[in-house]
């Protein structure tokens, strides 16, 4: 057999040897390369691409509003609310991507919403380079509730390019009840006048967000900041006596008329206000509608008004006058000064006075109410017969010292702190003792030469007859959460003793006998024992022959529950100095506030 011969091995030489090394290193090192591009890519260049994509994507960010608080009367019932609205925004950019989704989208407006479809097209292609076109305003959840859930269900797939967004508008059910009390909105958010404004940052809450965005998965995600609604206010009004108050003045308005009358019910008690109610008002849900100028001016007169003149008058019928203006109080004032007297022993209650219908003080000549004189009257009388001759003698007693130290230690020419804006300044419209003269204090004595507002003498009237306890006036009793949790409750604020229990039950008898046999006649009545003050105030110029007249009545007389205080600023279709309309405006007010109350009837058969 024949051996086969084996082929020789050939060996790699130094030349091929540096060959394969280098061509394996070139290999190793595009490799290398390879993956550092990768990593590169991968790692320092992700981000970049990342932002590169979402930033073309459709990012929003929707602001989700707060709902204000409510504001309620004392028994619950709602006097403002917060009624969610909503606004219809198309996309027309999104609608006409496809003539499939503009038919569908379209169809589904008009069938849900009872749009017109050729008025929909002719919007969506005049704002076809639009991704945010607003269509219709102020919708209630009712208009677009079978339009929202069509478009959540599986049926609207070609349904495209529509949003609604939230939004709240300020209802008041009861229209211009309590208005100047209550205030309104400017702007959504902005409480301008009564509780709206003083209580609006405890009203207002915090705007929530939703944001739409790509999460790292390139996947849409929600994030959602929930808005915090406002706290709800409870105020001390009563609707009823509200509008008891109101519909009183009205009937004297169209009776009598008068440049401007108002009415103030409350506690005496403990502060707590039940009714403001003034001749002007307005609609706060429209408060600048040319309207709400009619029951102060003529049309002619609002169509002539300048711009500026519009805004003054508007803010004129938008303050509350309770509050806000400041007027010579007239003989309301004389129990002050009587008490006084009492207070300081200067009178015992068993004084009588001679009055023959003037006082010459120094080169003045100051006329009595009842210019033939009132002749020889008592204490009480002094009072109930309204006589400024008894009072100028009793203040004289006093001595202007001690007259200031108590117009002051009854809060007049001080604000009360009531919690409503605008309140009247009136800390210049009071003479100092120092700068007093004879006259000042002589007319001061029956309610002249100083000015207050209602607020001041109705809360410095409550100490005279609730045994000498000054509260701190208020209209707001409760703070709520808007899940109705109790926040905190307002208690009433007694700020000061102004006169003793002794004084005070003296004065309540006094002015009882106003009511029984005195100048408050016609404030009586057949269930309830009453007492009160009329005043009839000259304004300045006196040579005008302009009056406010004025009643402060309160029942029942023993143990008042209500205190009713009417001003009238010159009656227009009768005697200015008729105080007696007052007295019966006061007197039926009085009655139906005492029966919305419950309050035990005092006059036994």
């Amino acid at each position: 057999m024949k051996k086969r011969r084996r082929k020789p091995i050939r060996r790699l030489n130094n030349a091929m040897k540096k060959r394969t090394i280098f061509a394996c290193a070139f290999i190793a090192l595009l490799f290398v390369i390879l993956i550092g591009r990768l990593v590169y890519f991968s790692v320092f260049k992700n981000n970049i691409y990342k932002r590169q994509v979402l930033s073309q994507q459709n990012y929003s960010s929707e602001t989700l509003p707060y709902k204000r608080g409510d504001i309620l009367e004392r028994d619950g019932n709602i006097l403002a609310t917060s009624q969610k609205m909503y606004t219809l925004i198309l996309e027309p950019k999104n609608i006409l991507r496809s003539d499939k989704i503009q038919k569908e989208t379209i169809n589904a407006l008009h069938k849900y919403m009872k749009i017109d479809k050729d008025e929909l097209l002719k919007f969506i292609k005049k704002h076809k380079n639009s991704y945010y076109s607003v269509y219709k305003d102020e919708l209630a959840y009712s208009d677009i509730a079978d339009l929202k859930d069509f478009i959540a269900s599986d049926k609207a797939d070609n349904v495209s390019g529509i949003v609604f967004s939230e939004k709240y508008k300020r209802r008041y059910p009861n229209q211009s009840l309590a208005s100047q009390m209550i205030g309104f909105v400017s702007d959504g958010t902005i409480g301008t006048g009564g509780i709206e404004q003083y209580y609006n940052s405890t009203l207002s809450g915090v705007n929530g967000r939703k944001y739409k965005y790509l999460n790292e998965e390139l996947e849409q995600d929600n994030s959602i900041v929930e808005p915090e609604n406002g706290q709800t206010v409870v105020s001390t009004l009563d609707s009823n006596i509200q509008k008891l108050a109101e519909k009183e003045l009205a009937k004297f308005e169209k009776k009598y008329g008068s440049k401007g009358s108002s009415i103030l019910v409350m506690n005496p008690n403990n502060g707590e206000i039940y009714a403001m109610a003034n001749s002007t008002s307005y609609n706060p849900e429209s408060p600048r509608d040319d309207k709400n100028l009619l029951k102060k001016y003529s049309q002619s007169q609002i169509n002539n008004m300048s711009e500026k003149q519009k805004t003054k008058a508007f803010n004129e019928i938008w303050k509350n006058p309770i509050v806000s203006n400041a007027f010579e109080p007239g003989s309301t004032y004389k129990p002050f000064t009587v008490a006084a007297g009492l207070e300081e022993g200067i009178l015992k209650g068993n004084e009588t006075f001679y009055c023959d219908g003037y006082q010459k003080v120094g080169p003045h000549t100051i006329h009595c109410s009842h210019r033939n004189g009132h002749g020889l009257i008592t204490l009480s009388q002094s009072i109930s017969l309204s006589c400024n001759d008894a009072l100028m003698q009793i203040a004289e007693k006093e001595g202007k010292n001690v007259f200031a130290k108590y117009q002051r230690n009854f809060n007049f020419g001080k604000k009360t702190g009531i919690d409503l804006p605008g309140e009247a300044q009136t800390a210049s419209l009071l003479h100092d003792a120092k700068d007093m003269t004879a006259a000042d204090l002589a007319t001061s004595s029956f309610g002249q030469s100083f000015n207050c507002s209602m607020i001041q003498m109705a809360s410095a009237f409550s100490s005279l007859i609730n045994g000498g306890y000054y509260y701190k006036p208020h209209v707001v009793k409760q703070l709520r959460s808007s899940s109705g949790e109790v926040v905190s409750n307002i208690e009433p604020t007694m700020v000061k003793q102004t006169v003793s229990k002794e004084t005070s039950d003296k004065l309540k008898k006094y002015m009882k006998e106003t009511v029984e046999s005195g100048t408050g006649t016609k404030a009586k009545m057949k269930d309830y024992s009453a007492g009160g003050k009329t005043g009839t105030a000259q304004k300045i110029p006196r040579s005008a022959g302009t009056y406010i007249v004025s009643f402060c009545g309160f029942a029942p007389a023993e143990n008042p529950q209500v205190l009713v205080y009417v001003v009238i600023d010159e009656i227009q279709k009768e005697s200015q100095t008729n105080t007696g309309l007052a007295v019966e405006v006061a007197k039926n007010v009085l009655k139906g506030s005492l029966k919305e109350l419950n309050v035990p009837k005092s006059n036994k058969k």
